[in-house]
């Protein structure tokens, strides 16, 4: 039995293996913010003493996974297949990302630069078949950086304070690495949409209060899966209709 071209054993596999990652997302979220070490002993001894299953965390994980399979599917080459482990490699970092930035309003340096690291890794492997790709992926870490760290730094002069954190510029810088200049761009001007939207709604329903900080990161990480998730083309046409009010026209 196939879906969307992909056998089932796939999608049994890879929900599996989601299941198991999301585990291990939640001993991130506990380790990284403490700047502990999450590859460790400690992993294995401490779930012996005190086995706790974040399954709320388990199972986003898995359907955010048999979602990417889905999407992207099993080639036939490994360059063709990198879309799929890059993404599957991605998502839990941002969601780890996502619970601790929400949580603590910090996006972890260890976390940050490993996503940096696994993305160069990456762009140098695409760079085997494609320079161009490595080229741009490049580009896409100076545009996703600076354009964050250009607004950081202007909220501090206006403002006398951030518009944005630090660990928000290098989340943008790494995530440049994983989806090129165009794409980042796109993620950036989502996280602001999605974050003006949602910041509203948070101050309506009173979740947040007017003078309270509410984290950008999360507003990224949801910006990221769209782009995942959503063909490039078509999430330009949705984008320029909102700020075009309507009057774009393919």
């Amino acid at each position: 039995m196939y879906i969307n071209d992909t056998h089932i054993a796939y999608y049994i596999i890879i929900g599996i293996i989601g299941l198991l990652v999301g585990q291990f997302v939640d001993w991130m979220n506990k380790r990284l913010p403490e700047y502990k070490k999450v590859f460790s002993r400690e992993m294995f001894q401490e779930h012996k003493i005190n086995p706790t299953y974040n399954f709320k965390l388990m199972i986003i994980t898995m359907l955010l996974y048999l979602a990417i399979l889905y999407r992207y599917g099993i080639q036939n080459t490994f360059i063709e297949n990198l879309n799929l482990i890059k993404y599957m490699i991605l998502t839990p970092m941002l969601l780890s990302a996502f619970v601790i930035d929400f949580k603590m309003q910090i996006i972890p340096n260890r976390l940050n630069l490993t996503m940096f690291e696994i993305g160069l890794v990456i762009a140098f492997l695409y760079g085997m078949s494609n320079v161009a790709i490595t080229i741009d992926m490049l580009l896409g870490m100076l545009a996703g950086g600076g354009v964050f760290l250009i607004i950081t730094l202007l909220g501090s002069l206006l403002f006398g304070k951030e518009a944005l954190g630090f660990g928000d510029v290098k989340l943008m810088g790494a995530l440049g690495l994983y989806f090129g200049w165009s794409s980042i761009l796109a993620i950036s001007v989502m996280s602001f949409l999605i974050g003006a939207v949602l910041g509203i709604i948070l101050i309506i329903t009173r979740i947040k209060k007017t003078s309270e900080y509410i984290p950008f990161g999360p507003f990224i990480v949801i910006a990221t899966f769209i782009s995942i998730f959503v063909p490039f083309n078509i999430l330009m046409q949705v984008l320029l209709t909102i700020f075009t009010l309507g009057t774009y026209k393919v």
